[in-house]
């Protein structure tokens, strides 16, 4: 597995200011979660760190790294090519950056959608992704900061709903497992 400083400026180099930079807050947001849920600090920190790894991809390379890594995607996920750097990310993660551990995996893997079964790094990363200090402020993010501090699930259910009003708003489909 490459340093972390290695790392870094792989992923400095291959994503846009904004998006390295919202990275950056995903991983310091990861850490502060994983300190309050006593979850593994470091895998935290790497699977924030890497959960927007491939988004500086196109679709082709994701759907080509996707299907070398032999990952499933979820129903009507291919046709939204916005969602498929999260398991373009776990496979990029694993080709790229050198990293086997498959909890950091599934949670690049799931930060997008979530999924039926979550563990306490994946739940991390998802709410992490939506609460980073970077976010353009929105009605009710807020909200969703406060209780991830305070209870990561209803955070979490929180993240869902506000993802859902927002597509339904711009009528796209709203992904349910």
């Amino acid at each position: 597995m490459m340093t972390e400083q290695a790392m870094l400026a792989q992923l400095q180099n291959s994503l846009s200011p904004h998006r390295f930079t919202h990275s950056l807050g995903v991983m310091e947001t990861a850490v502060r979660l994983a300190k309050v849920y006593l979850a593994d600090v470091p895998r935290c920190r790497l699977a924030g760190m890497l959960h927007d790894c491939a988004k500086g991809l196109g679709q082709s390379d994701m759907l080509k790294l996707i299907e070398r890594q032999g990952i499933s995607l979820y129903r009507g996920e291919e046709s939204y090519p916005g969602l498929l750097h999260a398991p373009a990310g776990a496979a990029l993660a694993k080709e790229q950056y050198g990293v086997s551990d498959e909890e950091v995996l599934s949670a690049i893997r799931k930060h997008t959608l979530g999924a039926p079964q979550m563990s306490l790094i994946d739940d991390i990363i998802f709410v992490s992704d939506f609460i980073e200090p970077n976010r353009e402020p929105f009605e009710g993010l807020e909200e969703v900061r406060k209780a991830a501090f305070e209870d990561l699930n209803r955070a979490k259910v929180l993240c869902r709903a506000h993802t859902a009003r927002y597509c339904e708003q711009r009528g796209l489909p709203v992904f349910s497992f």
